[in-house]
């Protein structure tokens, strides 16, 4: 099978090509790249695989006048800057020594040795600079299928790596085909090897299920991680059932993980996923919403259209209830109303915190207005 894009006509891969097989190796196109690409999705990343040692890779790019920076040249890889045009490239590798979370491997000149070593089925795809696929695994019938398989036997694949459990849920998230059900010999595998989750980096954890809950539609396979247990092992007290009908709700909106990982509820989400400062905060700032007594008018005043929408959203999911009929009507009005009184119109009658907590009265008083009360009326003492 052969694909176009333009993955394979940029020059500046070409670039790199060429000054890789000046030194009489060979290089493909490997992983998402071929992947993201015999879908018709976008292409983000440029990997490349090749029988050339990275040394080789190093100065065969450095030669052509290209930047080399050793990102991971213990492991084999390099990335390769062409004209801003990043390029991560691997030398073909097969594993001596795996624990579960990193792994010894040692070079090899053999691609079905490198294929043999990946996760999943899907991602054990490669191609020669003109477009040309070469699957050692059955990775394009599983591909068009939408099935995600480990290459391999299953339990060996995720005993080499327990991230993999949580990439198997978020894989089959992104590419898998709900109807046609989770692979059971791969569903297997990652609940036997549950116990591998507790010794994984609370990033690397956070990494992928933020990943996962970015998906179009996350809830089949949050739905599974549930039913192995394997969500309440990395987040205690989640939900699935709640987020399925968050997705419902969300209609058209753009997926969105911090809202989703509100809707999932659990236990100290902000510490066993290592959430950034700002997603921390706003988890709490939709978690305290929700439970509040605020409508969607004085939300959108207070915290934007957006916030105002996820917690409507989350509200129905979590309650089981319709959102108002006139909600976007409300969110809009409360986005773009603002507040006609000024601290200077107080002013010198009011200072201090009396200045403060009459600005507060004033405002709750416009808000019970449905924002309709003038500067004048909200001044007048009578």
């Amino acid at each position: 099978m052969k694909f176009t894009g333009p993955w394979l006509t940029d020059p500046r891969t070409a670039r790199l090509f060429d000054a890789i097989e000046s030194t009489g190796h060979q290089a493909f196109f490997v992983g998402g790249v071929v992947r993201n690409a015999a879908l018709g999705v976008p292409v983000s990343d440029i990997d490349l695989a090749t029988d050339a040692r990275p040394e080789i890779v190093s100065n065969a790019a450095e030669n052509a006048g290209l930047r080399v920076v050793p990102t991971g040249i213990d492991h084999g890889t390099v990335t390769v800057v062409v004209d801003g045009l990043a390029h991560e490239v691997t030398t073909f590798r097969r594993d001596v020594e795996t624990d579960g979370r990193r792994a010894v491997v040692a070079f090899t000149d053999q691609l079905e040795a490198d294929a043999a070593r990946r996760d999943f089925t899907m991602n054990a795809l490669y191609a020669n600079r003109e477009g040309q696929v070469i699957d050692t695994v059955g990775g394009l019938a599983d591909l068009e299928a939408r099935r995600v398989r480990f290459v391999g036997d299953a339990e060996a694949r995720v005993a080499e790596d327990y991230l993999r459990i949580l990439r198997f849920f978020r894989f089959h998230a992104w590419y898998g085909e709900p109807s046609g059900g989770i692979d059971s010999e791969g569903l297997a595998a990652v609940s036997a090897g549950a116990d591998g989750l507790d010794a994984l980096p609370a990033e690397r954890v956070g990494y992928e299920m933020l990943r996962l809950l970015a998906a179009p539609d996350p809830a089949p396979a949050l739905a599974s991680m549930a039913q192995t247990g394997i969500l309440a092992r990395v987040l205690p007290g989640a939900s699935a059932d709640v987020l399925t009908r968050l997705v419902h709700f969300e209609g058209s909106a753009e997926p969105d993980a911090i809202r989703r990982l509100t809707a999932l509820g659990g236990q100290e989400a902000e510490s066993r996923f290592r959430l950034s400062r700002q997603d921390a905060k706003r988890l709490a700032s939709l978690r305290e919403a929700i439970g509040s007594a605020t409508g969607p008018a004085e939300l959108a005043w207070r915290a934007g259209k957006d916030m105002a929408w996820d917690v409507v959203r989350l509200r129905a999911a979590i309650f089981e209830t319709l959102p108002l009929p006139d909600v976007a009507d409300q969110i809009k009005l409360g986005a773009s109303a603002t507040f006609p009184v000024s601290a200077a119109d107080l002013m010198p009658e009011f200072k201090g915190p009396a200045l403060g907590a009459e600005l507060s009265a004033l405002e709750d008083r416009w808000i019970a207005s449905g924002f309709q009360l003038t500067r004048d009326a909200l001044l007048s003492r009578g």
